[in-house]
Order: C-alpha cells, then sequence, then structure tokens
C-alpha cells in the first residue's frame, strides 16, 4: 500500500508539472520551474522503482546530475534572455531579432 502512495504521488507531481507547463507559459521563469518540478517527479519514480528491483543507485544519480545540468542551463538562458530583451515573457519575444 505505501509503494502505490508513493508511486501515485510521484505520477502526481508529474501531472502537476505537465498542466502547469501548458497552462502558464507566459513567463520562462514559470516554464523553467514546472519543468524542474516534473524532473524531481521522475526521479523520485526512477528512485521507488529502482530500489523496488534491487539495483544500485548510481543511474539515478546521474540522471540527477542531468537534471542539476539543465536546470543550471534554463538559468543562464533566462538570464540571457532578461539581459538582451529586458523581461521573461514569451510574447515580447521576436524570432527575426534574435
Amino acid at each position: 500500500m505505501l509503494d502505490f502512495m508513493m508511486v501515485a504521488s510521484s505520477l502526481i507531481m508529474i501531472f502537476c508539472g505537465l498542466w502547469s507547463f501548458t497552462a502558464y507559459h507566459k513567463h520562462l521563469l514559470n516554464s523553467l520551474l514546472s519543468l524542474e518540478f516534473m524532473m524531481l517527479g521522475v526521479f523520485w519514480l526512477m528512485s521507488i522503482q529502482m530500489a523496488a528491483i534491487g539495483v544500485e543507485g548510481y543511474f539515478t544519480l546521474f540522471f540527477l546530475t542531468l537534471a542539476a545540468c539543465e536546470g543550471a542551463l534554463g538559468l543562464s538562458l533566462l538570464v540571457l534572455m532578461v539581459r538582451s530583451h529586458g523581461n521573461d515573457r514569451f510574447m515580447s519575444f521576436n524570432l527575426l531579432e534574435c
């Protein structure tokens, strides 16, 4: 019963992150935060599944490292967008200006 609750809560995290990614996509920071929330849910689900089958946690640590690198890349793009355009709204970006 506890395993089902943990898997269900991680799936709820993933779907809430997906919903917030589609619903609040006006700002780049909101999109990045919802992507990180989805990655955290996937990490939790993967950790539960790896622990259930008895595999070492090296792959989950590798996934967590890649998620942290993705977050750092997203924040650097956010800083670049704010410095070049003045804000992080998607509607103010023009494809021809870049």
